[in-house]
């Protein structure tokens, strides 16, 4: 039986009748994160957007300045590096702006530190950025579908078009279509 949306009320006046929309449950907030869930867009992230990739390399640039920074600055007087893991926490410092990281003394510290900054803040937020982007912008199951309201969008606009430029594209649209048929035919079933 389905259900009607809304329900009757008692009447306030003898002969009047009063209806109340019905109110759909109040879904409750959950408090254990949905682990299946999680683990899918964890699994669509790093198979479906450049953020491996992009992590591989914020990590090999990030060792390299912050090596070439510890020689820089190891040694130098007044110098708030005296051990590799300190050069690799400024590393990180400097790539995410946090700013809290030993000011170079050294020429050449400075030098490296400042390519750094602004090369390790480009590529880190611009990993996040891209990642991000990738995935809610990617077509999730079906290409397909993207594909053809892509095309009717754009076949919408078909009166701009002049008569050789319609015909042109019948044509070169007919071509495609008849070579992808042609080509689906000559291909063994996967199935």
């Amino acid at each position: 039986m389905e259900e009607k949306p809304f329900e009757e009320l008692p009447p306030i006046r003898p002969g009047e009748r009063v209806l109340r929309r019905r109110r759909e449950p109040r879904r409750r907030l959950r408090l254990a994160p949905n682990a299946p869930m999680l683990l899918r867009v964890l699994r669509d992230i790093v198979t479906r957007t450049p953020f491996i990739p992009m992590l591989s390399i914020v990590v090999a640039l990030w060792l390299l300045f912050s090596t070439g920074f510890y020689f820089a600055e190891h040694g130098a007087i007044g110098s708030g590096i005296n051990h590799y893991s300190e050069a690799l926490w400024w590393g990180v410092v400097a790539m995410t702006t946090m700013g809290t990281a030993p000011m170079p003394v050294s020429g050449a510290g400075q030098i490296v530190g400042a390519i750094w900054a602004i090369l390790g803040c480009i590529i880190f937020y611009g990993a996040i950025i891209a990642s991000v982007t990738a995935y809610f912008l990617l077509p999730r199951r079906r290409p397909t579908r993207l594909i053809i309201s892509t095309v009717q969008y754009n076949l919408e606009r078909l009166e701009d078009l002049s008569l050789e430029e319609l015909e042109t594209l019948k044509d070169v649209t007919d071509g495609l279509i008849d070579a992808q048929i042609g080509r689906t035919k000559r291909e063994p079933s996967a199935g």
